[in-house]
């Protein structure tokens, strides 16, 4: 399906602000970027990096007062998701290396300590797709779905034993629970047709059976129309904006529209 997706952010800062930015697209086979703007106003020097997850980031120092930025695309992207029962776990040994880093805990998903309740979810099944549905399934049936119960440093212990949260916070558990039965589990963020509220939206992927496929423990059952910006460990490796001083985000609009 063909997607224009949106993003729009005010800031107002009193001093030149050293800022990182995740706001331009993945590329893949199954995302394919038609169209790109992206405009700062007013204008400043942007650089841009790959970081270590192969996001695309960009560098900039931030102008005095009130400013913007603006992007926006389009994007072919799938209409549905593929579901792999059939798709098992890989040994660890077996494993391509870039995934490794998926497998141990991070700052938000301390798998360490979540492998008992891993291990009473996916009691009696063998398979790493039915695992890994039971545990998406398990946290969209006992997390409730719920704003304003969660801060910027919410873990997936903490979502657990609060049994509330938003998609970044069902999501850092999900993950938790994979990784703690060494299925390399990663934090998604992105645009997600017919998302309500509109917003940005954080979903989890895991490797198995030598690909990654796309979970989300806030839907009944996951849909396409999915648009990646960023993977990472979790929400600290992908946030859309890092700013380094006294930043005020004065305004955030995101939009997901389909084309004909």
């Amino acid at each position: 399906m063909k997607l224009k997706v949106c993003c729009h952010l005010d800031y107002q800062t009193s001093e030149p602000i050293p800022i990182i930015l995740v706001l331009r697209l993945r590329k893949s086979q199954t995302q394919v970027i038609l169209s790109e703007n992206f405009e700062i106003n007013p204008n400043v020097n942007i650089s841009e990096y790959i970081d270590l997850y192969g996001n695309y980031c960009q560098r900039l120092m931030s102008p005095i007062g009130d400013f913007s930025i603006k992007t926006s695309a389009i994007v072919e992207t799938e209409e549905f998701i593929k579901v792999g029962f059939d798709a098992d776990f890989m040994f660890v040994q077996n494993l391509p290396q870039d995934t490794l880093v998926y497998l141990l805990p991070s700052r938000y998903c301390e798998s360490d300590k979540l492998n008992a309740k891993a291990l009473e979810i996916i009691k009696g099944l063998s398979k790493g797709y039915e695992m890994v549905e039971a545990i998406r399934q398990w946290v969209r049936a006992n997390i409730k779905y719920e704003y304003n119960h969660s801060t910027s440093s919410t873990s997936a212990l903490d979502t657990l034993k609060a049994k509330h949260g938003v998609c970044r916070d069902l999501s850092h558990l999900a993950i938790g629970l994979c990784r703690s039965i060494n299925i390399p589990a990663r934090f998604v963020v992105g645009y997600m047709y017919s998302l309500y509220p509109m917003d940005l939206h954080a979903w989890f992927e895991v490797y198995l059976d030598h690909q990654w496929h796309t979970f989300d423990a806030t839907q009944e059952y996951v849909t396409g129309g999915r648009v990646v910006l960023a993977y990472g460990r979790d929400a600290s490796d992908v946030a859309t904006a890092t700013y380094f001083g006294n930043m005020q985000l004065k305004n955030m609009f995101v939009d997901v529209e389909q084309l004909s």
